[in-house]
């Protein structure tokens, strides 16, 4: 069942008052019943429809300072969110932490990922590609006594106890081939 949004609600209260009963209301707003005779009680103890105050830590950053971060970050892509972090303050001049920072650009669309290194694809690259693509059809007939002439590698990197240095790059899906994202 979806949320009821505050202009809702008040369509709800009027429909109502205008004389139609929670059934038929709760079928007009496709809730439940029970959610339109909460809503008309919670009207009669408090005297508003609004969200009763929750529980959780306030948020430490302001929505032009949200819009700041992100601006930055399309601007600089390879900006760290430990280095932005110790950049921006928030309410209150207080700082902000770099998992602030991520959560703040995650819900915007950015993601810290590795950056494509290499010169960024053009018409004959991809050219290029098909090329190698048509070369691995042609070869896939092959009998085990002709692959046994080629050599295959595979490398890995594994880094357990300390940060292994990487630098990512702030960007939505979509965006890995693009000329401020390529390094």
């Amino acid at each position: 069942m979806p949320r009821l949004s505050e202009v809702d609600r008040h369509h709800a209260l009027g429909l109502l008052q205008a004389g139609l009963p929670t059934s038929e209301v709760s079928l007009c707003m496709n809730v439940n019943r029970t959610r339109i005779f909460r809503l008309r009680q919670r009207l009669h103890e408090t005297d508003t429809v609004s969200d009763r105050p929750h529980s959780g830590r306030p948020r430490c950053t302001t929505q032009r300072q949200d819009k700041n971060l992100v601006r930055n970050h399309m601007n600089n892509r390879f900006l760290s969110a430990s280095a932005s972090s110790r950049q921006t303050r928030g309410k209150n001049n207080q700082r902000i932490s770099a998992n602030t920072v991520r959560r703040r650009l995650s819900t915007s669309g950015l993601c810290a990922r590795r950056p494509y290194i290499g010169p960024i694809p053009t018409q004959r690259h991809r050219h290029q590609r098909m090329q190698t693509m048509l070369w691995a059809q042609e070869h896939a007939v092959w009998d085990r006594i002709q692959w046994r002439s080629v050599v295959f590698s595979d490398e890995s990197r594994f880094c357990i106890d300390h940060a292994d240095g990487r630098v990512r790059v702030w960007r939505r899906s979509g965006e890995r081939y693009q000329a401020d994202c390529v390094r």
